[in-house]
């Protein structure tokens, strides 16, 4: 069984740039309004927490079928990060990605999170992944509408409080 690593992704206003643990210098900021967890509850990360987990998921996941892919969102202009996009691959049976975003504050409302999400669906079906699964609060909208554009489809089905949205590729 191999593993996907993350790779970057070039897309119209933005690079998604594989994670690195340098990356949490400027996340912190990017990440520290509180605002950004209404929906995932928790406080914002300080910049040691940031950069432990960043480290934890570079290392990658103790599962052999399983890959986390986590990128950096890195605008062209003007050139500074803006967000996280990352997805979680398991081969195991039927290749399936589980898929999340975050796009701070500054940066709402621009389709930065839409052109991200759309950028990764398609590398995950460039790397033969035929489910994409996203798992949103049911009143976030922003997140919703982001998935939708995606090509993902509410399932009607929740888990842990957050309706599961799939999208299903079919192989070119």
């Amino acid at each position: 069984m191999t593993t996907i690593a993350a790779e970057s992704v070039t897309a119209r206003r933005l690079i998604l740039v594989p994670l690195r643990v340098e990356h949490a210098d400027e996340m912190a900021a990017v990440l520290a309004d509180p605002e950004l967890y209404s929906f995932t509850g928790g406080p914002s990360p300080t910049l040691q927490e940031l950069r432990t987990r960043y480290e934890r998921w570079i290392a990658g996941s103790p599962d052999p079928a399983v890959s986390w892919c986590n990128w950096v969102i890195q605008l062209r202009g003007p050139r500074c990060l803006a967000g996280t996009v990352q997805a979680t691959v398991s081969l195991a049976g039927e290749p399936e990605a589980e898929v999340a975003w975050v796009v701070g504050t500054p940066w709402q409302g621009q389709g930065i999170a839409t052109e991200a999400a759309r950028a990764i669906v398609a590398w995950l079906g460039q790397q033969s992944i035929r489910t994409v699964i996203a798992h949103i609060h049911p009143s976030h909208q922003a997140s919703a509408a982001v998935a939708a554009a995606a090509g993902l489809t509410p399932t009607g089905q929740l888990q842990d409080g957050e309706m599961r949205w799939r999208l299903t590729m079919t192989p070119t």
